[in-house]
C-alpha cells in the first residue's frame, strides 16, 4: 500500500475507485453529498445492525468506541485504519502513539441516511500498519457530552479472541452502507505490497465483497452488537500480494489469492495493551508494535476552523 507522490496525485484525481483501500475516496467535504442509497437485497439480512455510533471520515469510515471500562466522563474515541491517517500511509514499520490531531469526524444518524453531526480529535492515541491496519484517535468531548448533544451512543469493543463463523456486520460510514456476511477463519499471515498483517480475520462469500471507502468500518458480531475487528481490504482483481490485492501466506510459506476476498484486523490486540483505559506498550503480553515515531513525522490535518469545533 504504499504508493509514490506522483501515483497518489493520479489516484486522487479518479472519480470512482473499487479497491478496498482508501486512497482516492473522498475530500474534506465528504459530508457534502450523502452517498446512501436503499439497501440491496443482499443487505436486508444486515438491518439489525444499525448505523449508531458509525462515522464518516474524509477518506474512510470509522466508528465511535469505547472499552468495557470506560466511563461516560472520559474523552470518547474513534476507530479507524492505520491506512486512513492523515498524510497518507505510513511506512510499513511505523508505529504512531500519543500524538496531536485536528481530524473531523461526522456522526451518522441511526439510518445512514443523514449527519448528526461532527465530532473532533485531539490526540492519536495509536496508528499504524505494521503487524496490524489500526488507527484510534482520542476526541475532544467525552461520551456523556456527545450522546448528550446527538443521541449517540458509541459501540463497545470485543476484548477477547474473535470466534470463527460468528455473523458479522461490516458497516461503512463512507458509503453509508452495511455488507453481511460470516467471519470465515483467519489468516496465518497477510501479505500486500510491502505490508503484513498476521491473525487478520477472513470474511465469507458472498456478502462483504468490501470496496475503497469502507476501510476503517468496524465488524460487528451480529448477535453481541460489539466491534470485534477493523475492515481494512479486498483483493480487487486476483493478483498476487500486490496493493489492493492481498494474499494469505500459511505457516509453511504456501501462499493463496482468493479474487474478492474481504479482511479484517482484530481489536482485542487492544485490549492486551491496556492499563486501566491508558495504552501501555511495555505490558506483559501487549501485541500492538511499540510506537517508533516522533510527533515531528506526523502530518496533522485539520478541515474546520476553531469556531465550528466549538459549536
Amino acid at each position: 500500500m504504499k504508493i509514490s507522490a506522483s501515483l497518489m496525485s493520479v489516484l486522487v484525481s479518479m472519480s470512482v475507485a473499487t479497491a478496498a483501500h482508501a486512497f482516492p475516496l473522498g475530500t474534506s467535504d465528504d459530508g457534502a453529498a450523502l452517498r446512501w442509497a436503499p439497501l440491496a437485497p443482499e443487505e436486508e439480512l444486515a438491518a439489525d445492525v444499525d448505523f449508531t455510533g458509525i462515522v464518516s471520515l474524509s477518506n474512510c469510515s470509522g466508528s465511535l468506541v469505547r472499552f468495557r471500562t470506560s466511563l461516560p466522563t472520559d474523552q470518547a474515541m474513534v476507530l479507524s485504519n492505520g491506512h486512513c491517517l492523515e498524510g497518507g500511509l505510513p511506512a510499513p514499520e511505523a508505529v504512531f502513539a500519543d500524538v496531536a490531531s485536528r481530524r473531523r469526524f461526522r456522526l451518522l444518524t441511526t439510518s445512514g441516511t443523514g449527519n448528526l453531526g461532527s465530532v473532533y480529535a485531539d490526540r492519536l492515541l495509536y496508528g499504524t500498519m505494521k503487524s496490524t491496519d489500526v488507527s484510534l484517535y482520542r476526541l475532544a468531548s467525552t461520551y456523556a457530552a456527545i450522546e448528550t448533544k446527538f443521541g449517540a451512543k458509541a459501540l463497545t469493543i470485543a476484548e477477547n479472541h474473535p470466534v470463527g463463523g460468528t455473523s458479522i456486520r461490516v458497516v461503512s460510514g463512507y458509503w453509508r452502507r452495511t455488507y453481511s456476511c460470516a467471519l470465515d477463519g483467519f489468516v496465518n499471515e497477510l501479505r500486500e505490497g510491502g505490508y503484513r498483517s498476521f491473525d487478520s480475520i477472513r470474511y465469507s462469500k458472498p456478502g462483504c465483497e468490501v470496496i475503497g471507502g469502507t476501510s476503517g468500518s468496524p465488524i460487528i458480531d451480529a448477535v453481541s452488537k460489539e466491534v470485534i475487528g477493523v475492515n481494512n481490504t479486498g483483493n480487487e482483481d486476483g493478483a498476487r500480494c500486490t496493493i489492493n490485492n492481498p494474499c494469505e501466506v500459511d505457516a509453511a510459506g504456501g501462499v493463496t489469492v482468493d479474487k474478492g476476498r474481504g479482511y479484517g484486523q482484530e481489536t482485542y490486540w487492544i485490549y492486551s495493551c491496556l492499563v486501566g483505559n491508558t495504552l501501555d506498550f511495555n505490558k506483559a503480553g501487549c501485541l500492538l508494535p511499540k510506537p517508533n515515531q516522533s510527533a515531528a513525522g506526523f502530518a496533522v490535518e485539520q478541515d474546520f476552523t476553531d469556531a465550528e469545533a466549538a459549536e
